[in-house]
């Protein structure tokens, strides 16, 4: 009975050993299971986190490669157009040639076939007198031989004379014809009318750690900024200050509003910078556009096309010699409508070339040319009447008048532009550029005197005939030009004009 009851114990004391162990190892399992759940969430947290990463990452990237290739394209469709342009030119340089050489074998060829014909006049006349003298003098052979001689050669001088007043004449026409060549291919200096004082804006930083949010990592921030204004940002150890150099004032406007709104908002980075200099260019074209509008407004002219409304508002961000733009046309307006109004003429056109006759500095830094002539330019694409457009391209005496009011407005501009407290350029500058003119003028040899007249804007050079022939007079004005340009600093542009006078003096006895 006892062993019985011993066995009885050792198996109920086995299987209750057995359940406690399964029970056991059915907790630690679930345990183990839970444990690794949470791990693997954490670890599918991780990868996530990691994936948005990497995704911005790459975002980035993708960006930056964008930017990379636009830029990349931009600067190759640049060079194309400057190769065409170029390709261009060459082809009407080489076509004008062609034609000046096909008029100078023309003009050879008559030369040719007169001096045939006064050759054979010439020994016709020569056989007649010859015949005529044996016929009636009664002389020897070397005194009929002695006349001859001394008729022939009065009449050879009589038609040198007349050949050379020809030659010179022809030669007056080439010269003519040359000049206008050298006009037509020669290539502008663009610049804009303003000294190298208004190229620049300044921004004022709350702190100097400022600087380093606008410079970003590796720089990015600055030259994101760079890329998408077109103005150079100069941060240097000025304390609390950043610089905008560009010769573009509205470009530097949309860089100094955007920075500003940049440095209120705190957020700056590429995507940011592109937004806010967006947002600014808007609000710098709705400036220009009301600024065009009420200028309009207070000369009383209606009606002007919308495009030429927003040209003329770029002037409000434009000074010449410290001087508005703006208000200078507007001023012109007022002053050349009493002017028509005194003596009686078209006071609307008066008013209307006043207020665009400078509408060509608005973009002269981007196209070739005096800004008269830009300005006729626009003004002939919108139809404007052509008094006006005369108006425009005359007042600087770049081209004729044809009409009573372009002196007008040239009369009108003149008194804006002179009058006290008008311009901010001082009088020893302004006589420092006219002498430094001359000087660079009277420097190069054959020279005799140089006068620079028209505000500094023509230098007229008079040289010594005998030591400046007409093809060196050229190359003279070409070398003086290029001295100018690499010595002076000047507003507009310069005219030079080299002046060779010939004197034929005979008297008659």
């Amino acid at each position: 009975m006892e062993p019985l009851l011993i066995l009885t114990v050792a198996v109920v004391a086995a299987v209750g050993g057995a359940v406690a162990g399964f029970f056991l190892r059915s907790l630690w399992a679930s345990q183990t299971m839970k444990a690794a759940t949470s791990e693997a969430r954490r670890i599918e947290a991780e990868a996530r986190a990691r994936q948005k990463e990497l995704i911005l990452e790459a975002k980035d990237e993708k960006l930056k490669m964008q930017r990379d290739a636009e830029e990349e394209a931009r600067a190759r469709r640049a060079e194309l157009s400057t190769l065409e342009t170029r390709l261009l030119a060459r082809d009407d340089q080489l076509d004008q040639r062609t034609d000046m050489l096909e008029q100078r074998d023309r003009k050879l060829l008559e030369r040719e076939r007169e001096l045939d014909k006064t050759r054979e006049e010439l020994a016709r006349a020569h056989g007649e007198q010859v015949a005529a003298i044996e016929r009636v003098a009664n002389m020897s052979a070397d005194d009929a031989k002695g006349v001859l001689i001394e008729a022939v050669r009065e009449e050879a001088e009589h038609d040198a004379v007349k050949i050379a007043r020809a030659i010179e004449r022809s030669a007056r026409e080439d010269a003519q014809d040359k000049a206008r060549d050298i006009v037509i291919t020669a290539i502008q200096r663009v610049a804009a009318d303003h000294t190298a004082e208004h190229t620049v804006s300044i921004v004022h930083l709350p702190s100097d750690e400022m600087k380093g949010r606008i410079i970003g990592r590796e720089g990015r921030n600055i030259r994101a900024l760079e890329q998408a204004t077109g103005i150079d940002l100069i941060i240097d150890d000025t304390p609390e200050t950043v610089i905008l150099s560009g010769f573009d004032p509205v470009r530097r406007e949309i860089a100094r509003i955007a920075i500003t709104k940049l440095i209120a908002d705190g957020r700056i980075h590429p995507g940011r910078i592109e937004e806010v200099v967006t947002k600014a260019r808007a609000e710098v074209d709705t400036i220009m556009r009301q600024a065009g509008e009420q200028a309009a407004y207070d000369a009383g002219v209606p009606g002007l096309p919308a495009d030429i409304i927003k040209t003329l508002g770029r002037l409000k961000f434009r000074t010449s010699y410290g001087q508005n733009v703006l208000n200078h046309v507007v001023e012109t307006s007022h002053l050349a409508a009493v002017i028509a109004a005194e003596i009686g003429a078209d006071v609307q056109v008066a008013k209307m070339g006043g207020l665009l006759h400078d509408i060509g500095k608005a973009v002269d830094h981007e196209v070739e040319g005096p800004h008269a002539a830009i300005g006729a330019s626009i003004a002939q694409r919108h139809n404007l009447s052509p008094k006006v457009i005369n108006a425009i391209a005359a007042h600087h005496q770049e081209v004729e008048y044809s009409c009573l009011e372009a002196p007008i407005v040239q009369i009108a501009d003149a008194i804006s532009a002179s009058r006290p407290g008008a311009r901010g350029e001082s009088m020893d500058t302004y006589v420092k550029r006219l002498e430094d003119l001359q000087a660079i003028a009277e420097s190069f040899g054959g020279v005799e005197r140089s006068f620079a007249v028209q505000a500094g804007r023509e230098v007229r050079i008079l040289v010594r005939p005998e030591e400046i022939d007409d093809l060196t007079a050229s190359r003279l004005a070409r070398d003086i030009v290029k001295k100018i340009e690499e010595q002076l600093t000047y507003p507009g542009q310069i005219k030079v004009t080299v002046i060779r006078e010939t004197r034929a003096v005979e008297y008659a006895k």
